[in-house]
């Protein structure tokens, strides 16, 4: 089965607009994400789903620039861009992560899918219950289970959030939760960007361990911020928003 990552990516962003690209270490937050994601051993292939405002060319340049797939489509539709995206380069099954998490462990996307593959579910994610810190979210399902998605839900909601329908009906569709393992003062670090704070503390995670350590995992991440707590009160007032 063809496994293709697909990256969520707009320089419109609402609360922080062009982030996508700002830059940590001098090179683009999209960039840095990309790298982390071309160390999964069990992805066949990366391909960023940007919209056709011309905004976003100069994401379909980045990812020229880094040899890596660029689709672009709705800029409303997510889940049609991202099936799309899907369906471009033949893939048969999704793993769905967004552009604003560039910490994303590319161990623990192995994890999902080698789970996935092992296992008969049509979702696999560490999402529907967070026991790992948001912004290392990963989500496993079928091409064949976003286009019946597709078209048995026009919700603007379930079109905004790609897989939505899907966890919300799991009287339709088997699913699976990673739990961590962690402690659960874990759980409320906000390790994703939205906000000018939540860029912050990316780019201090990566200015201490990216220059010693290009690989860096969660494990290292959370044994810097356990020696740097003043660290998270960078964004630990943002509120994360729902989905509905």
């Amino acid at each position: 089965m063809e496994v293709t990552a697909i990256i969520e990516a707009r320089m419109k962003s609402t609360r922080l607009p062009g982030k996508n690209l700002r830059p940590i270490l001098g090179r683009p937050m999209l960039e840095m994400l990309i790298e982390r994601l071309k160390r999964s051993k069990l992805l066949d292939g990366i391909v960023v789903a940007t919209t056709t405002d011309a905004s976003d060319d100069v994401i379909e340049a980045l990812c020229g620039k880094l040899g890596v797939g660029c689709f672009r489509g709705s800029m409303e539709d997510v889940l049609d861009r991202v099936l799309r995206a899907a369906q471009s380069v033949d893939a048969d099954v999704i793993v769905e992560i967004t552009g604003d998490c560039p910490l994303t462990d590319p161990g623990i996307v192995d994890q999902a899918v080698e789970f996935f593959l092992k296992n008969k579910y049509d979702y696999v994610s560490n999402v529907l219950q967070l026991t790992y810190p948001l912004g290392i979210a990963v989500q496993v399902f079928p091409v064949k289970v976003l286009e019946e998605v597709s078209r048995l839900t026009q919700d603007p909601a379930d079109r905004e959030h790609v897989s939505l329908y899907i966890y919300e009906h799991p009287e339709r569709y088997a699913l699976h939760n990673m739990e961590s393992g962690l402690s659960e003062k874990y759980r409320d670090y906000r390790l994703t960007v939205d906000t000018p704070e939540d860029f912050a503390l990316i780019c201090a995670i990566f200015e201490a361990l990216y220059p010693n350590k290009p690989a860096f995992d969660l494990a290292d991440m959370l044994a810097f911020l356990d020696s740097n707590p003043a660290l998270l009160e960078l964004n630990r007032g943002i509120q994360q928003r729902s989905a509905r």
